[in-house]
């Protein structure tokens, strides 16, 4: 499944979620509204959002709208208000850097050792990599894998 195909799915099922969740808003205390948005939040825009690691700008800000509207049905905020101001109220991060945080947690558990081995052997520091490169500039290099110049004449 592409990227594209990936949000547009989970779009529709975030979409239709919120709106059977605006009624149970409603109904209940602020409290209760709150903790269920954000249990709907931190759910659905954060499973495996470490997938979404470089989609496209329209694809990001589609899945930005979902979580705009979610932290709006919680505050009560009119569509032509600012939104910036009530995901700081709510501390919500917007999708992007809740996606770049997950991608940094997973290389810090990498490079700390308390990751799955098959992340833990595909990141390395650039230090490291910065060295193993200089150390590989100045070996002389092997003649067995370059053809004999006078066959080349």
């Amino acid at each position: 499944m592409s990227a594209k195909n990936y949000v547009l799915a989970d779009l529709i099922r975030e979409e239709s979620s919120l709106k059977a969740y605006r009624q149970a808003v409603r109904s209940s205390s602020e409290d209760a509204s709150k903790t269920l948005v954000q249990a709907f939040v931190s759910c659905r825009l954060d499973y495996c959002n470490s997938l979404l690691f470089g989609i496209s700008n329209g694809l990001m800000s589609r899945l930005q709208s979902v979580q705009n509207a979610a932290a709006r049905l919680v505050t009560g905020t009119r569509r032509c208000d600012h939104i910036t101001p009530v995901l700081r109220l709510l501390h919500w991060r917007p999708v992007r850097q809740r996606v770049d945080f997950k991608i940094a947690i997973l290389v810090h558990w990498s490079l700390s050792g308390n990751s799955a081995s098959y992340l833990a052997d595909d990141c390395r520091l650039v230090a490291d990599a910065h060295e193993r490169a200089t150390t590989t500039l100045h070996r002389e290099p092997d003649m067995r894998r370059y053809p004999d110049p006078q066959h080349l004449w």
